[in-house]
């Protein structure tokens, strides 16, 4: 077993153009201040990094660790969840994820699709240069829109669809597992990696790649109701890196899993901020601890009710107060009466 590193937070939500939040030594102030000992960087932010520099140039990436090593933080991975978005979208979704990708490859979508790799290929380099072993993205999705088998799912599209999905990624992939860095996608509804299920079909369709890793929110598991503490037992093995996020979900007798259409803060599942939704963070960290994952665990703050300031002071609590130191010694060690095969003969009769 092995203790959890933490508390760290994802800075995707936070970082903005009003101070302490509009560059890299400043918000990293303001999480050490909070209690946070690591964060995450997402790499679509000019406000914290220079992807393409970072990936080019050890130099500045060294500058980079240095500033956050300054504020006696570390770097825990970076982000590229728009990036990976964009590897595969399908077409009715090409206008409203233009806005994740530069205005010269807006209503392009080949082109878009190709910064995007670029984007991931840049990711791996960078992370090497910055002594990283994981890295946060989404997958993507090409078949989100027959989520729902109505109307029927034609034969066979299913298995052309992660096949194609495999051939995207697999440069991607290719690109890190020669830099030693790890892919850890993000289970979430919206991707077509969403449950254990399709992570599987993926990870098979990719020849059983090795990079192809799982970045555990139990958040988006209660919105589809599915059990977020046996996805441990499943797939522990493949859980790389780890987003605390609460959630809870109350349906009614107007509106359940889909939502009907609703703000967030109206609908039956929704996120919260840690300690004040449904997820049994004590059960999840008992089993990450149990099966040895020794990678960080990351606040992301997602409320549509709590202040992003409180919610972030207030995970970094929460979080230490799970983590697991875990024992070095059986707790019944003071019973023990050694090793003596002379005695174990004994005592089974033989």
């Amino acid at each position: 077993m092995k203790t959890i590193k933490g508390p760290a937070i994802f800075l995707a939500q936070f970082l903005g153009d009003e101070a302490p939040f509009n560059n890299l030594k400043s918000i990293c102030k303001w999480a050490a201040s909070h209690g946070f000992v690591g964060v995450q960087i997402p790499s679509w932010d000019a406000r914290a990094i220079d992807l393409k520099k970072a990936a080019e140039s050890k130099d500045y990436a060294d500058e980079i660790k240095g500033i956050v090593e300054s504020c006696g933080l570390q770097i825990t991975e970076l982000s590229t969840h728009l990036q990976g978005q964009l590897v595969a979208v399908h077409p009715a979704y090409d206008i409203m994820f233009d806005g994740f990708a530069p205005k010269s490859v807006h209503g392009k979508p080949k082109e878009r699709t190709a910064w995007a790799v670029d984007q991931l290929k840049l990711a791996a380099k960078a992370s090497k240069n910055l002594g990283l072993n994981a890295h946060a993205t989404f997958s993507g999705a090409l078949m989100w829109h027959t989520v729902y088998p109505w109307p029927q799912r034609p034969a066979g599209l299913v298995e052309d669809g992660f096949k194609e999905l495999a051939k995207r990624w697999l440069p991607i992939l290719n690109a890190f597992d020669k830099v030693g860095v790890d892919v850890c996608y993000e289970i979430h509804p919206g991707e077509d990696l969403h449950d254990g299920i399709t992570f599987e079909r993926f990870w098979e369709a990719t020849g059983k790649h090795t990079r192809a890793n799982i970045l555990y929110d139990p958040s988006h598991f209660v919105l589809q109701q599915l059990d977020y503490l046996q996805y441990i037992d499943f797939y522990h093995s493949f859980i790389k890196m780890f987003h605390v996020k609460d959630a809870e979900f109350n349906p009614t007798g107007k509106s359940g899993v889909y939502g009907g259409f609703q703000d967030w803060v109206n609908r039956p599942g929704r996120f919260r901020s840690v300690g004040d939704g449904q997820v049994d963070f004590k059960s999840i960290f008992s089993k990450l601890a149990q099966y040895g994952y020794d990678g960080w665990a990351v606040l992301e703050w997602e409320c549509c009710i709590k202040h992003p300031e409180q919610g972030a002071k207030e995970g970094a609590e929460r979080i230490k107060e799970y983590i697991i130191k875990v024992t070095e010694k059986a707790f019944d060690d003071f019973a023990s009466t050694g090793k003596n095969p002379k005695l174990n003969k004994q005592i089974l009769g033989i």
